[in-house]
């Protein structure tokens, strides 16, 4: 049996990861290199939202390094609407997926945290209720300081409850710290 054959057998167990940590602490490559592992096709399902042009650059620069053998997705709000089961899907990023989740909720005239997370809730079960391997990618923005901001409060609040949803569900947690994998689950 080839390494090949042998990937794709575990790529077909249903699993979790979370790779978690701060901007620019290597998250995003050590999910695409643990991907790489586990299938020789994965898939990439980016929820970016392109703001303007510095952050087009930043997804640019992603894209660039990722080689034809993914499978791109793009989806900004519902991933449960794309069948992934088989594959090792690696979504990058929690946080940019609850950013629009938070902006498209925003003029509803009920949009309390608790519902704007309970409604998180509910996508990402539908999402990893498939029996694929699921490798999510999410920051850590709350370690700072406590932001002078509402709004920047309301939303650390949320990805800090979402995180902890996906961290109890999770079946491996890994936090990156300037560039290094530290497994915590």
């Amino acid at each position: 049996m080839s390494i090949f054959q042998i990937n794709r057998i575990f790529a077909t167990m249903k699993k979790l990861i979370l790779i978690t940590g701060g901007q620019r602490s290597g998250k995003s490559m050590q999910a695409e290199k643990m991907a790489l592992e586990m299938s020789p096709n994965p898939i990439y399902m980016a929820t970016a939202h392109i703001w303007d042009d510095e952050f087009r650059e930043r997804v640019r620069r992603h894209q660039e390094r990722r080689g034809p053998e993914w499978t791109n997705i793009e989806e900004e709000i519902f991933l449960c609407r794309h069948d992934v089961s088989g594959h090792v899907v690696l979504i990058d990023c929690v946080t940019l997926w609850l950013t629009n989740l938070f902006f498209a909720k925003e003029n509803e005239p009920s949009n309390s945290v608790d519902e704007i997370l309970e409604s998180a809730k509910i996508e990402f079960d539908r999402f990893t209720s498939q029996e694929a391997t699921f490798i999510f990618v999410t920051n850590e923005i709350g370690l700072g300081g406590v932001s002078e901001n509402a709004l920047q409060r309301k939303f650390t609040d949320l990805q800090g409850w979402m995180n902890q949803y996906i961290a109890q569900k999770a079946d491996e947690v890994i936090l990156m710290v300037s560039g290094i994998a530290v497994k915590i689950k």
